[in-house]
């Protein structure tokens, strides 16, 4: 059986990774991974907002963003939750251009948070790796 992490541990797994810009919980919720999740609970438990799969919920970042005019990668995780504790199950990685357009999208299932990839991996599983360029030989006179 997979093991849930409490929300320091499972904040700290992903930072590591080098998750560490800013999420948004429940498409809510702007901040640094524990202090969004941690916000979205507490509205849970005052009534302002609601938990609407009592066992998972959503968990979006932008792993890389150059400017609105460039293509970014922004990530979706699908996160398992039970007993206050978290486990990513599901990561949509996409591709788009600076219009958001997709143009690139990876599917990752059955994971745990261990098994995440990196933020680099991530990024590279949707970003087209550029062809090598063979140097064309020298053109002109010689002397």
């Amino acid at each position: 059986m997979k093991q849930l992490l409490d929300l320091d541990t499972f904040a700290k797994t992903l930072t590591d990774k080098g998750y560490d810009g800013y999420f948004h919980t429940q498409a809510d919720y702007p901040d640094k991974i524990k202090n969004s999740i941690s916000r979205f609970l507490e509205a849970c438990e005052n009534g302002t907002d609601k938990l609407y799969n009592p066992d998972r919920f959503l968990l979006n970042t932008y792993l890389e963003w150059n400017g609105e005019d460039k293509p970014y990668t922004q990530c979706h995780m699908y996160l398992k939750y039970e007993d206050n504790k978290f486990d990513v199950r599901k990561m949509e990685i996409e591709r788009k251009d600076r219009y958001g357009h997709l143009m690139k999208k990876t599917e990752l299932i059955n994971l745990t948070t261990g098994t995440v990839p990196t933020r680099k991996e991530a990024i590279a599983l949707v970003s087209d790796t550029p062809k090598q360029k063979i140097p064309s030989p020298k053109r002109g006179f010689r002397m």
